[in-house]
């Protein structure tokens, strides 16, 4: 009696296992589709106001049981040069991990190159939800990529505490 209670708690585990690997990596995302003219902006210096850029081979995932889930890759023919004299840059880019079939998104190699100089960050959208931002990173051969992070507002209020007195006034239920 004692091994086929033992048999059968091993195999709960197991299929309890994989049911919540699945639903992490795959089961929550969903791939977008571009609409090939707004999918990449980038918070301008002049206006202070996202705007679209030049853009291909777009490939995006996003989920609704989180803000912050949302990952992009995408290619420009703009120099870093122009992007930089153009656009807001970003100083605290901090990539966060893709699930590993989406392998255009290596999150470690983006935060090393960022690290080193090579790739720079810029503003894509602030607060596209309440205390996130929408951040792109463009590598010098135009290899770019978008992810969602938690902005300083963020930070604060979902940890339990009222928003500083320069951040937007929290929505109702956070």
């Amino acid at each position: 009696m004692g091994k086929i209670l033992a048999g059968v708690i091993v195999i709960a585990a197991l299929v309890a296992g994989v049911s919540m690997y699945y639903l992490q990596v795959y089961a929550y995302y969903d791939e977008i589709v571009a609409t090939g003219v707004d999918d990449v902006q980038m918070t301008a210096l002049s206006s202070g106001l996202p705007e679209p850029i030049v853009y291909e081979d777009f490939k995006a995932i996003d989920s609704e049981s989180s803000p912050i889930r949302y990952r992009a890759c995408f290619t420009t023919p703009h120099s870093q040069a122009m992007l930089s004299e153009t656009f807001q840059s970003y100083d605290q880019a901090e990539p966060l991990i893709a699930p590993g079939w989406f392998d255009c998104f290596d999150a470690k190699a983006i935060g090393a190159a960022l690290e080193s100089g090579q790739a720079l960050a810029f503003m894509g959208t602030p607060d596209i939800h309440y205390g996130i931002d929408r951040i792109v990173a463009v590598l010098p051969d135009g290899r770019g990529f978008v992810w969602h992070q938690i902005n300083r507002c963020g930070k604060v209020v979902f940890d339990g505490q009222p928003a500083p007195a320069d951040c937007p006034p929290a929505p109702e239920g956070y």
